[in-house]
């Protein structure tokens, strides 16, 4: 459908609740899902129930649904950190302790491969493959 910054916009029904739209809605422009759907029933109830019935079947029709390559992309993105509240992404202390995670999953695998390349035994399998 449309595309903004080389995103184009989707049906999310794996993270949606009826069909994904408001899902889709929300990670094109970066806002958090509940408050799409919030705004969706709100504006539902406060009288435009017309309008967004038939918005909400017609996107329904008409976006395509998520590939399955984009959500692989969107679960091994890098960590976002939320500058406002209806911003999608993670509060501050939650990416503080995923990067601290992530650093200290990357040292003990350092911590390993210097173990190995340091030992004895590697030196001996490089003198044997070099024969």
């Amino acid at each position: 459908m449309g595309t903004t910054n080389g995103r184009t916009l989707y049906r999310n029904p794996k993270s949606g609740k009826i069909a994904g739209v408001c899902s889709g809605i929300a990670d094109y422009f970066n806002f958090e899902t509940w408050l799409v759907r919030v705004l969706a029933v709100s504006i539902f109830l406060l009288g435009g129930t017309g309008v967004v019935f038939v918005i909400y079947i017609a996107l329904w029709m008409i976006l395509d649904v998520k590939p399955q390559s984009l959500e692989y992309d969107d679960q091994h993105k890098d960590i976002e950190v939320k500058k406002k509240v209806w911003q999608a992404g993670e509060p501050a202390k939650r990416a503080l302790f995923d990067v601290s995670r992530q650093f200290n999953g990357l040292e003990t695998r350092l911590q390993r491969l210097e173990k190995h390349v340091t030992s004895d035994s590697f030196d001996l399998k490089r003198e044997i493959n070099s024969l």
